[in-house]
């Protein structure tokens, strides 16, 4: 029945300007001024994300935007270098000082946050 449909994921902030400056200058992101007040976060893919604004956003406890990337530790130097700051976990998944998870039964991954909170992380293909 979906099985054609374009789908595409939205999430929202608390600050649509902050969020737009931190995905344009910070993560360097294609976004887009949408009219209905949102913005639009335009990927290599094609597909775009919607960034829509709520005054009581709460951010997400999950991730909610994936980055593949071919090498995670390069990016990961570039955005610390740009100010971002990585999660560190020391539970079940554990991260290095650099808040990169190597191993660990899954993916060699990294995550850290939008301004409003959000869970973003990037995965080494």
């Amino acid at each position: 029945m979906l099985t054609k449909s374009k789908a595409f994921s939205s999430f929202s902030v608390n600050d649509l300007q902050m969020a737009k400056a931190f995905y344009q200058k910070i993560l360097e992101l294609n976004v887009v001024d949408n009219p209905m007040d949102l913005i639009e976060i335009h990927t290599e893919g094609g597909n775009k994300i919607l960034v829509y604004p709520k005054p009581d956003h709460a951010p997400a406890t999950f991730t909610v935007l994936n980055f593949p990337v071919k090498n995670i530790e390069q990016i990961v130097d570039e955005l610390i270098h740009k100010g971002v700051s990585f999660e560190q976990y020391g539970g079940q998944i554990q991260t290095d000082e650099k808040g990169i998870s190597r191993g660990n039964g899954g993916p060699t991954i990294a995550w850290f946050k939008d301004p409003a909170g959000n869970i973003f992380s990037l995965i080494e293909e």
